[in-house]
């Protein structure tokens, strides 16, 4: 079942159930997913989903720690809420260690020895862990391996 499917049959769930914070993200996420579609102007990829999704995921994690950093730990638990419902459609996460096994490998591949090499090693990495790993770990990664 593709996303949009799934994402389709979610809606009606929560609507049944009357889940409003369910129901507004999967909308949310609906409606970023066909924006996305209309400014590419072809049917989206599942690379492509994943990017708008791992766009979103950022968005509210960024969201919710700038709440908390203001304090305001009612709004970050709101938030905290549609992390959760997003978190649905997006792959699994991959470990720290698993991360730096990728990174160890592929510095191997391109022939990095210096952190002068960083943007080809980032530049070979990131489509192998899009949406499977946070960009700030995986480039913190880098830079201690370089």
């Amino acid at each position: 079942m593709g996303l949009l499917a799934q994402l389709t049959e979610d809606m009606k769930t929560a609507m049944k159930a009357k889940d409003k914070e369910t129901l507004s993200v999967v909308r949310m996420v609906k409606s970023a997913l066909s924006n996305e579609q209309i400014n590419l102007g072809h049917d989206l990829t599942p690379e492509d989903e994943m990017t708008v999704l791992s766009r979103e995921m950022k968005q509210r994690v960024e969201e919710m720690t700038s709440y908390q950093d203001a304090g305001r730990d009612d709004l970050a638990a709101g938030i905290q809420t549609q992390i959760d419902v997003l978190k649905k459609y997006m792959p699994e996460q991959l470990s720290e260690d698993e991360v730096e096994a990728i990174v160890k490998e592929t510095i191997a591949q391109v022939g990095a020895t210096s952190k002068a090499d960083m943007g080809k090693v980032m530049g070979a990495l990131m489509p192998k862990v899009k949406g499977k790993a946070d960009g700030k770990m995986v480039s913190q990664k880098v830079q201690t391996l370089l």
